[in-house]
C-alpha cells in the first residue's frame, strides 16, 4: 500500500504516511513540511523524533477512515 498524505490540523505540514500497524507509522516529510512544524523548528539541527500535533492529525485520519491501517485492510481481505 502506498503512503498517503495527511495535513497536520496545527500547523498545515503535509506529509505522507504509511500506517502498517497501530504501532508502527513510518512518515515521509518534504522541505515544506519541515519549515512549517512548529514542533520541529524548535529543534534545529538537533535529533527531532515526532511532532505531537502530527501523531494526533494521523490518528484522526485513521479514526475518521482517510488512512488505512495496512495489517488491518490485509486482514479483511483474507
Amino acid at each position: 500500500m502506498p503512503m498517503a498524505p495527511v495535513t497536520c490540523r496545527n500547523c498545515g505540514a503535509r506529509v505522507l504516511v504509511r500506517k502498517s500497524s497501530w504501532n508502527q507509522t513510518s512518515v515521509q516529510w518534504n522541505a515544506d513540511a519541515s519549515s512549517r512544524c512548529a514542533e520541529r523548528s524548535l529543534y534545529g539541527r538537533e535529533l527531532f523524533l515526532a511532532c505531537t500535533a502530527l501523531n494526533d492529525s494521523i490518528v484522526a485520519a485513521v479514526r475518521h477512515g482517510d488512512l488505512p491501517i495496512v495489517d488491518e485492510t490485509a486482514s479483511a481481505a483474507v
